[in-house]
């Protein structure tokens, strides 16, 4: 079983910058692609940003320019930096990870447990 373990959310300001990891632990036979989600209250969680594994990203239209995904194959790491923080990036943000177990190329979903990120006007 993997388990996704995100860190580094926190209370900012707009214009400011903040920086997330989301670590994987467990055993597993292979991680495709990694990306982040976000939830904000009253709303669905959203996709963001995606990295595979030869490190392709892709991102939602509101963050582009702004946030940069980057991953660490050999700590099965995902970051995300934001930076030019908006009020309405604030939400609990996820981390997703496509995990094949036992090398058949079927993947499931495995989520972190969510960080809150609050950007302040």
């Amino acid at each position: 079983q993997v388990h996704l373990v995100e860190s580094g959310g926190g209370l900012v300001q707009a214009g400011g910058s903040l920086r997330l990891s989301c670590a994987a632990s467990g055993s597993f036979f292979r991680m495709n692609a990694m990306g982040w989600y976000r939830q904000a209250p009253g709303k669905q969680r959203e996709f963001i940003a995606g990295i595979n594994r030869d490190g392709t990203r892709n991102y939602e239209e509101s963050v582009k320019g702004r946030f940069t995904i980057s991953r660490d194959n050999t700590k099965n790491t995902v970051y995300l930096q934001m930076n030019s923080l908006k009020p309405e990036d604030t939400a609990v943000y996820y981390c997703n990870a496509k995990v094949d177990y036992s090398g058949t190329n079927y993947y499931r979903d495995v989520w972190g447990q969510g960080t809150q990120v609050t950007v302040s006007s």
